[in-house]
């Protein structure tokens, strides 16, 4: 049985030089057809040498169906790879952030984009069709701020497809647990979307190696909910980097193992967010 992103995965990994020049030209011709003059909602993907990865994305978001006028950007975050061209060659607008940290890579894309609606895209994800118009559905209700939604992992050799439907179910039941006191914990840059408005009025930290799109959201709680999205339709499918490549077992204890730490926090609401020594940038 075929899946939505199959055929994004035939160039998945693959060197951008090694990709046809037809499945070139037609992502490039319907990103161009995605674009919106006066754009509801910015799509914005971040990327730090993601040049064997990008293109795959960018075909998945140039296939959006969406009622939404929209606009597309790409923000390379000082790329030592080809990741540049990959934007060129594919037409998309894009910015160039020297300073490294996703934190500025977000905060650069923000402050170029035009739409109401912001969505956070990472680079090495595809998105289904569906992803924006189910995502909006949510975030256009009174009294939401900000939107999350569940993510899931490509199968290959070491991951079959029964072994992460089993760890994706175990994990899921965790993070709806969770979000009843600690919803911030709960979002992933890759899956999250906001009203615009709201998150320039906050900050977006650029001082820690993860966790600023909890941080935001965390943030943007003053101004609505933290809504979640529960729809399989609607998820977007990523690699490995949140898991390692390591067997799924192994995989599912060291989760296990690192919730398992302060695991009282998933009881206890807070307005703050607490670093870690380890997390922060060096300066």
């Amino acid at each position: 049985m075929g899946y939505w992103y199959d055929k994004y995965m035939t160039i998945y990994e693959k060197p951008f030089n090694e990709v046809s020049q037809n499945t070139i030209d037609a992502i490039r011709n319907q990103l161009e057809a995605q674009q919106n003059t006066e754009p509801l909602v910015s799509v914005v993907v971040i990327s730090y040498n993601e040049e064997r990865r990008l293109a795959a994305c960018l075909w998945s978001l140039s296939e959006f169906n969406t009622q939404y006028p929209l606009e597309i950007l790409g923000v390379n975050n000082n790329s030592n790879d080809h990741t540049e061209d990959v934007y060129k060659s594919l037409g998309l607008p894009y910015f160039n952030e020297a300073r490294q940290s996703p934190g500025y890579a977000r905060l650069c894309g923000l402050r170029h984009a035009r739409g109401k609606y912001h969505f956070f895209i990472d680079a090495d994800t595809f998105y289904p069709s569906c992803y924006v118009d189910k995502m909006m559905e949510k975030l256009l209700q009174p009294g939401i701020s900000c939107v999350g939604t569940f993510w899931s992992f490509y199968p290959d050799k070491r991951h079959s497809r029964f072994s992460l439907f089993c760890f994706e179910l175990v994990r899921d039941i965790f993070l709806w647990i969770q979000h009843f006191k600690r919803p911030e914990l709960n979002i992933r840059g890759m899956t999250f979307a906001f009203n615009a408005d709201y998150a320039r009025q906050c900050t977006i930290r650029t001082d820690i190696r993860r966790g600023e799109d909890g941080s935001l959201a965390l943030s943007l709680k003053k101004y609505g909910k933290i809504a979640f999205l529960y729809n399989r339709k609607a998820r977007p499918v990523t690699g490995y980097g949140t898991i390692g490549n390591h067997s799924m077992w192994n995989s599912f204890i060291d989760h296990v193992k690192f919730q398992m730490k302060d695991i009282t926090r998933i009881f206890h609401s807070t307005d703050y967010y607490k670093d870690s020594e380890d997390n922060l940038m060096k300066k």
